[in-house]
């Protein structure tokens, strides 16, 4: 069951990565991106201090951005790690972005997940960015596909 446990959640990770992408002519899968998060979610961004937001405010900005000066945005999923107890989870996931086809950054998104109903939500994620001080973890690549 963990093993089952850990493909959902990673499938989940990979749908979200998926979902935060637009170009002119493809908008983001906002609903998607929604879908997979617990109703009363928190998110905190990089920025300190820690402030939460939920998914709606979130989405508002990325889709103001879209809108504006951020017109492509990608992301390539980097790895995860999962670790799974009963109904709770937490994920770290690298992430590379691409903005405007030109500026690239990479960072880590760290998901606090529960599980109901059979399936995994996002009730938490805080993300940061790599630095030259603050080198992404030279784990993280590793996938559960990878075994």
């Amino acid at each position: 069951q963990q093993e089952e446990d850990v493909r959902a959640i990673e499938a989940l990770i990979r749908r979200q990565f998926e979902s935060l992408q637009w170009a002119p002519g493809r908008p983001g899968d906002w609903d998607g991106f929604a879908a997979d998060f617990h109703p009363q979610a928190a998110l905190f961004a990089k920025a300190r201090p820690a402030t939460p937001q939920t998914v709606e405010t979130f989405l508002d900005r990325m889709k103001g951005l879209a809108a504006g000066s951020l017109e492509r945005f990608d992301e390539r999923f980097l790895g995860t790690k999962i670790s799974v107890f009963g109904n709770i989870a937490v994920a770290f996931s690298g992430c590379e972005f691409n903005e405007n086809g030109s500026e690239i950054s990479r960072g880590i998104e760290a998901m606090l997940l529960v599980k109901e109903d059979g399936a995994w939500r996002i009730v938490s994620q805080a993300w940061d960015m790599e630095t030259p001080d603050n080198p992404l973890p030279g784990d993280i690549g590793k996938t559960s596909q990878d075994e």
